[in-house]
């Protein structure tokens, strides 16, 4: 434990590195990033070989205030969590010293690269914690630092309105958590976490509804989701990758941490997060379809992926309570894999998508193309990304749902309303996979491929060699992970053993399915290379020719005529519309000799919509109204006071 405590050190010690040396603006960079690295690596030195060998850590616990006590132990779940965060943090940092390269800027970068240090220590924390004060005081840091990191470019009003909207969001999902807290301290009368089995079944599922609430605010669980379309776009794009990769899980890590304490056995726990899963992956991936904006559509497909995560853990809830062993084993575990594989494919997805705005000053989906031949790397590096998103082999994406697939077969075989559930989750698993493989040949297709659409685009190059590296490594992992998916798959069941119906789960009954997988990817992409060397080779001696696509009859075919994100998605989100409402302003052709004729579409979140309308307009004008009791009279504020001293000493 002692060298976990080291690593967060050295983290936090590279943060204040960045306020201290703000003024040596490469200096400054260098110093951060390496000390934060090397924190992170010692963390993750110290955290893989204790999962895979299921070494006990030693809890340690410290007085605080004379009056609490912060608690901290790493079983196989929170080592399981640490990961990601040992893993992707020193990979967005790196991504960082050619992102944060404007040197006007250096006081900001180093308050940036301050709060980013803090969000990576709190978030280990959080992992670590064992009682609840310790728990909220962590998750307390993490919301506020992330805050500050999304109010980056503070100076622009829409980015300050995405900070204040998630911090209301952050802080009413910790009032929740509280509110179960009190809940099971009003029953156990202690703040160790080990007062949540003691409390009766039906205050469990009171307080697994709160936990959901309150950690699924943070996960981006719908229609909890709102905040995240606003703040992504808003952060840096190396924030957006570790909050988006890292961050929201913690929200996940939340709701598995407090359903292994409740121990439930009833199969309404599972039914129901299976449920918030499938509203999740479906609508998420609909909505990212609808997005014009290249940031707020991977916002949408962190949406989507929690709801897969959700999907995997509720066939596991269902499978432990069914006591079908070999269901829950397989749920669990894909599930936990699938919270590593979407922190590194959704790193890199927003890493790529940050070169682009970058180099082309647009997040405009519709504005750009072409850039596969100016951006070569980060094209092929968002491609990897989008095949493993999609969950296609050989990536890794595919390795994880698969698990769950398994693990929802397996759920098959039970009886009843349980049946159902499993079957819904093949069937939901199956659409979500087609919507984002749609959803990606749609990004793919219009940012780097055909031609550019917009001025900007022809000037662009490929990113700084930092940006490229960071998105090399990330696609690299992706490919071995779905190739060679051993030790991690070994990781993800040796995690899920902390649940207490599957802890003598043998493994190696799993490793010969999980070899035969990755013996036919590696098969696929020798195929793939095969095919690719053969007509290599054939077209050697020949010359090849260029000219321009068949323009469909049209003589000089311009930019303009290639397809849009709205027209490629169009049939899809029609054939959803209940769920999603399409705006379409169009100026039609009303003379012989048009002198401008638009055509703009905007999709809207119905949740976001609501909540606009029946909760924050009301509020605000119910605020607007009482306004007069803020008038500046010093002398009834006091009067103010008094009356409330006198109430509460009629009750007291």
């Amino acid at each position: 434990m002692d060298t976990l405590f080291v690593a967060l050190a050295l983290i936090l010690a590279g943060g204040v590195a960045g306020l201290c040396l703000a003024r040596q603006f490469t200096f400054m960079k260098l110093v951060t990033i390496a000390t934060t690295s090397v924190g992170c690596g010692i963390g993750l030195v110290f955290t893989l070989p204790r999962l895979l060998s299921g070494v006990a850590v030693p809890a340690v616990s410290y007085r605080w205030l004379h009056i609490f006590t912060l608690s901290f132990n790493v079983d196989s779940i929170a080592l399981f969590f640490l990961l990601p965060i040992f893993l992707i943090s020193p990979l967005a940092l790196l991504y960082s010293f050619n992102y944060l390269e404007n040197r006007e800027k250096k006081i900001r970068v180093g308050v940036n690269y301050f709060f980013f240090a803090v969000l990576v220590a709190s978030m280990a924390l959080v992992v670590m914690a064992t009682n609840m004060i310790t728990f909220i005081l962590a998750w307390e840091v993490m919301s506020l630092s992330s805050f500050f990191l999304v109010i980056y470019d503070y100076q622009v009003k829409a980015n300050r309105q995405a900070g204040y909207l998630y911090f209301i969001f952050a802080q009413g999902g910790a009032m929740f958590i509280f509110a179960a807290f009190a809940l099971v301290y009003s029953h156990s009368a202690s703040f160790d976490f080990a007062g949540f089995a003691a409390i009766d079944d039906f205050t469990k599922l009171i307080a697994f509804l709160l936990i959901l609430i309150g950690c699924g605010s943070k996960a981006g669980i719908l229609p909890l989701h709102i905040w995240l379309p606003y703040a992504h776009p808003a952060a840096p794009s190396h924030v957006s990758a570790v909050m988006s990769g890292v961050m929201i899980k913690i929200g996940i890590y939340g709701i598995v941490r407090f359903y292994l304490l409740l121990a439930p056995t009833a199969v309404i726990f599972g039914q129901i997060t299976i449920a918030l899963g499938i509203l999740s992956g479906i609508l998420g991936v609909v909505y990212a379809l609808g997005q014009h904006d290249i940031k707020r559509l991977l916002a949408y497909h962190s949406v989507e992926n929690i709801g897969i995560i959700l999907l995997g853990l509720g066939v596991g809830m269902l499978g432990a309570a069914s006591g079908n062993k070999t269901m829950a084993a397989f749920g669990f575990a894909g599930g936990l894999l699938h919270v590593l594989n979407h922190s590194l494919f959704k790193s890199l997805l927003f890493m790529g998508a940050g070169a682009v705005i970058q180099q082309t000053g647009t997040a405009m989906i519709d504005r750009l193309g072409g850039l596969l031949k100016k951006m070569p790397l980060t094209g092929k590096c968002f491609l990897v990304g989008s095949i493993s998103i999609s969950g296609l082999p050989p990536f890794n994406g595919f390795i994880s749902e698969f698990l769950i697939y398994y693990g929802a077969f397996y759920g098959l075989s039970l009886s009843g309303v349980s049946f159902i559930f499993s079957a819904l989750v093949i069937i939901s698993l199956a659409i979500i996979g087609g919507l984002a493989a749609t959803c990606f040949s749609k990004v793919v297709g219009i940012v780097f491929l055909g031609e550019p659409r917009d001025v900007s685009v022809p000037s662009a190059s490929e990113a700084g060699s930092s940006m490229v590296l960071a998105q090399v490594v990330l696609a690299v992992t992706c490919f071995v992970i779905g190739v060679w998916p051993d030790y991690l798959v070994r990781a993800a069941f040796h995690a899920s053993r902390a649940i207490p119906v599957i802890a003598d789960f043998e493994v190696t009954r799993v490793m010969p399915i999980m070899v035969n997988v990755s013996r036919t990817a590696a098969l696929f992409l020798f195929l793939l290379v095969v095919v690719t060397v053969v007509r290599k080779l054939f077209y050697v001696a020949k010359d090849s020719s260029q000219a321009g696509t068949w323009g469909c009859g049209f003589t000089q075919p311009t930019v303009r005529m290639q397809y849009t994100g709205t027209s490629y998605a169009d049939s899809v989100l029609d054939f959803f519309r209940p769920f999603v409402k399409i705006q379409k302003k169009y100026a039609g052709i009303n003379n012989i000799f048009p002198e401008g004729v638009s055509y703009d579409t905007h999709t809207e979140d119905i949740f976001a919509s609501g909540l606009n309308r029946f909760i924050a307009r009301p509020i605000t004008s119910l605020l607007e109204r009482l306004h007069w009791i803020q008038h500046g009279n010093i002398h009834l504020y006091i009067g103010y006071i008094v009356l409330t001293i006198m109430v509460l000493l009629c009750f007291l």
